[in-house]
């Protein structure tokens, strides 16, 4: 899967799970906001790629996690998203939020209020994680 595919999806996934939230299916709204965060990080790795080079095993085998925490430090892009954090007070109470998610969660009962938080938390429009993660994808 390339970068653009990538950044696809995780745009669709935010947008699938606006329309779960409408539909009062918390659950899938939950997993789906998350996992648009995972796709826009995984967009930010394959920017770090280059199309002739072949790819470091060790660091390609790190890549398949669904750990947000993980992911971002592999995206090369941790320490700038701390310093966002210490300056962003909305941004860090969103990251406080997202880092929750888990790929487990596909598999668990979620409250309205949890994956309203999360869909909030994900797509804010000016302190939201994927509001600071696409201008790095």
């Amino acid at each position: 899967m390339d970068r653009v595919e990538l950044q696809r999806l995780a745009t669709e996934r935010s947008s699938d799970a606006k329309v779960l939230l409408a539909a009062r299916h918390w659950s899938a709204a939950y997993y789906l906001s998350g996992y648009a965060v995972e796709c826009a990080l995984k967009a930010c790795i394959a920017k770090l790629m280059k199309s002739e080079q072949f790819p470091d095993r060790k660091f390609a085998e790190k890549c398949w996690t669904h750990n947000l925490t993980q992911l971002l430090d592999l995206a090369g892009l941790k320490a700038g998203f701390e310093a966002a954090l210490r300056i962003d007070a909305d941004l860090r109470d969103n990251w406080d939020t997202v880092r929750e998610w888990n790929e487990e969660s596909r598999y668990a009962r979620t409250a309205k209020a949890d994956a309203e938080d999360l869909y909030e938390a994900v797509t804010e429009k000016k302190h939201g994680v994927l509001a600071w993660l696409k201008p790095h994808w």
